[in-house]
């Protein structure tokens, strides 16, 4: 997989969320991720969002779109109680 982000966001999600997008990319390969279509953000693309586990064994919403052959990463950070529910049912 490869991943691509714009570096104002990026430094933005960091100080926003505390999670950087390096650390984000690392939720695609958590085996038990769960990805979901977001169409409440997908008025001018189609938005997904994955709930996983990061390499630093946090559990994270990564917002992100698909540009073949890349995955833009838009914006990162800890899941809500439901949204951790959501992965759990989902695994």
């Amino acid at each position: 997989m490869q991943f691509e982000w714009g570096d104002e966001k990026a430094e933005l999600n960091l100080a926003n969320h505390g999670i950087s997008f390096e650390e984000a990319q690392t939720c695609f390969y958590d085996p038990e991720q769960v990805a979901f279509y977001d169409p409440e953000h997908s008025e001018d693309e189609d938005r997904e969002l994955l709930i996983g586990h990061s390499s630093k064994g946090r559990l994270l919403i990564v917002s992100y779109t698909l540009r073949e052959p890349l995955i833009r990463l838009i914006s990162a950070r800890k899941t809500t109680r439901r949204e951790a529910s959501t992965y759990a049912q989902g695994i």
